[in-house]
C-alpha cells in the first residue's frame, strides 16, 4: 500500500458511523459517498477544488450525464480497474447500461477486498466488495500524490 492509500484508508475509517445525509459532508454529523470522499479530500490537501453544485439522488440519470464520473476525472487520477489498491476511489453502476451514481473507497484487497461508503439507510460503513458489488465497479481512481496538507 502506497503512503497516501494508507491514509486515505485511515482517514475514511475514521468517518465510519457517520449517519447518511445526502449531499452532506460533515463527519460524524452527515454525509453521503460523495460527502465521504469530499471529507477524505479536505482533510488530505484543504479545500476543495470546485464547488459542490446541488445535486439529486438520480445522479442526472434521466439525461444520461455522467456527473460524478466527469467530476472524479477532474480531480482524481484515473487507474486500471483491474489494478486495486487500498484507498482507490470506485465509482459504481447501479444498475447495467446506468450512470456512475455510487462511489466508496477500497479498504482491503485480495480475500479481504473491502470498501467504505456512504449507504442511505446505513450511513458511513466498511463492507466487503463483495462479488455483487464487485460487479458494478465502473471506474477506479486515486488520490493525486501532490500537494498533500498532511505532509507539511
Amino acid at each position: 500500500m502506497t503512503h497516501i492509500g494508507l491514509r486515505v484508508v485511515q482517514i475514511a475509517r475514521a468517518w465510519v458511523g457517520t449517519p447518511y445525509v445526502h449531499q452532506a459532508s460533515l463527519c460524524y454529523a452527515g454525509a453521503d459517498c460523495l460527502g465521504l470522499v469530499r471529507g477524505v479530500w479536505r482533510t488530505l490537501y484543504g479545500d476543495e477544488p470546485e464547488m459542490m453544485p446541488a445535486y439529486s439522488s438520480d445522479w442526472g440519470e434521466a439525461s444520461g450525464d455522467e456527473r460524478l464520473f466527469e467530476a472524479a476525472f477532474r480531480h482524481l487520477l484515473l487507474c486500471d480497474v483491474t489494478d486495486h489498491k487500498p484507498g482507490d476511489v470506485l465509482l459504481f453502476r447501479m444498475r447495467d447500461k446506468g450512470i456512475a451514481k455510487h462511489m466508496g473507497i477500497q479498504s482491503g484487497v485480495g480475500k479481504s477486498a473491502r470498501f467504505i461508503h456512504a449507504y442511505t439507510g446505513h450511513g458511513v460503513i466498511e463492507n466487503p466488495l463483495a462479488l455483487p458489488w464487485q460487479r458494478r465497479i465502473a471506474a477506479r481512481f486515486r488520490f493525486p500524490e501532490g500537494d498533500i496538507k498532511w505532509l507539511q
